[in-house]
């Protein structure tokens, strides 16, 4: 006799139970598999770093300097002389990218690997604005009154204007005063935009910071410019030279400040340093409004004008 029994629905076996181990294992396996071939690539690639890095056809044997003018291609290679022979891929940039920074001639720099063995050496030179007299002794400066050079026959060729009274030499490297070598860059910079203005100027004294002293090419008179208005008061000068010249005899300085009030200093020793005041076109003044006027220690304002420098 056949005998049915009747399946409890609140109990499930397990229909697979072999194919569930069989998916665990497979993780396991995936996870170690994975782990051996991180390891290979890992040593893999430290193999082919190390291989990299003593391969001889990738130690640094050209370069190429662009951007450069006043210096020439063995002065930049001299300051990232190391760098030859080694490894390209070894090759500090930043670290030689701050030693060419430390050249005074260079204003920036930037290296760049060309696989497989060249460097490219991007330099921005200091542009000279003008010959720094101290003391007897001159130096290439740029507009914001950094040092480049010792100036000499090299540099012959710069058609560059001298200015003294930048500073003092003291015992080291000469110290540039900021405020008048702010005057300096103020009034060549306008004198630029008249290339004919600034060809004629020869020097430049800026030793009282709110007064340029100029002294022409073709002229033996001092010009006060003061600290604005360069262009028109060179302009006002032009016109009046000629005048000047007529009716004083040596001219030692000309103070061109104070806005239609010219005071005009003879060179003549014997009768001391005298002004003359010139009102517009009024140049032919009395002998009696000549007026004793001792330069040192001069406040800087006119006789009768309270016009600012």
């Amino acid at each position: 006799m056949t005998v049915q029994a009747r399946p409890d629905k609140g109990f499930h076996r397990s229909q697979h139970p072999l194919r569930l181990a069989r998916v665990a294992g497979r993780g396991w396996w995936r996870l170690v598999r994975g782990g051996i071939l991180t390891i290979v690539f890992v040593g893999g690639g430290y193999q082919a770093s190390l291989a990299l890095l003593s391969a001889p056809f990738l130690d640094v044997a050209d370069f190429v300097v662009r951007g450069h003018s006043q210096l020439s291609e063995g002065e930049v290679l001299t300051l990232v002389e190391g760098v030859s022979g080694t490894n390209i891929f070894a090759v500090d940039l930043d670290r030689e990218r701050r030693r060419l920074l430390a050249s005074p001639w260079i204003q920036d720099g930037a290296l760049r690997r060309v696989l497989p063995s060249t460097i490219e050496v991007f330099v921005t030179e200091r542009r000279p604005l003008a010959v720094a007299r101290f003391s007897e002794q001159l130096y290439l400066v740029d507009a914001g009154g950094q040092i480049i050079d010792e100036y000499g026959p090299r540099f012959a060729g710069l058609d560059l204007p001298i200015i003294d009274g930048l500073g003092s030499v003291g015992t080291g490297t000469p110290v540039v005063n900021p405020d008048r070598m702010a005057l300096a860059s103020r009034l060549i910079q306008q004198l630029a935009t008249t290339p004919e203005w600034l060809d004629s100027i020869s020097q430049i004294d800026v030793a009282d910071p709110y007064d340029a002293v100029v002294l022409l090419s073709d002229d033996p008179a001092l010009l006060h410019l003061g600290g604005e208005q360069f262009l028109e008061r060179l302009g006002f000068y032009a016109e009046l030279a000629p005048t000047l010249r007529e009716q004083v005899s040596g001219i030692d300085y000309v103070d061109l400040r104070f806005g239609k009030r010219v005071y005009v200093g003879p060179a003549d020793p014997s009768r001391g340093v005298r002004t003359r005041r010139l009102d517009g076109a009024a140049l032919v003044p009395a002998a009696s409004e000549w007026a004793t006027a001792a330069r040192p220690g001069w406040s800087g304002r006119g006789v009768d004008d309270d016009t600012p420098r």
